[in-house]
């Protein structure tokens, strides 16, 4: 084999093991995102967290506005909702709960706190 054929399968090698590299990586983190979306639902089946669409509910009538984004963490022995939301005026919150009570724990932007500490009560 010369020069140039050696180097030309070297290359073919690398393209290839790139290639198959390539493929890997999405199905990887397909495995993953079934994983989480697994633990989610085992959450909610077993009380750890209230559905979304209860929390959602309870979110817009102490804070109105449109959700944007929503990402379900687990934070040490328990789980967070995280919400992304456009306010009234076009302020954007990043607005966390607690995911089995519905309590708001924290709120970045927006309009601050809601009134009356209403937000600590659990939605129904």
């Amino acid at each position: 084999m010369n020069r140039s054929t050696q180097h030309l399968t070297c290359i073919a090698v690398c393209l290839t093991a790139c290639l198959a590299l390539g493929m890997l990586l999405p199905a990887a983190s397909w495995a993953s995102d079934r994983s989480d979306h697994d633990l989610a639902r085992t959450a909610m089946e077993t009380g750890q967290v209230l559905p979304l669409k209860t929390v959602l509910a309870h979110l817009e009538r102490q804070r109105p506005g449109n959700v944007l984004e929503v990402e379900l963490e687990r934070k040490g022995s328990g789980w967070v909702y995280e919400i992304k939301q456009l306010e009234a005026g076009g302020q954007l919150a990043r607005i966390k709960l607690d995911a089995k009570t519905g309590q708001i724990l924290g709120v970045k932007g927006g309009k601050g706190a809601p009134a009356d500490d209403e937000h600590a009560r659990t939605p129904r």
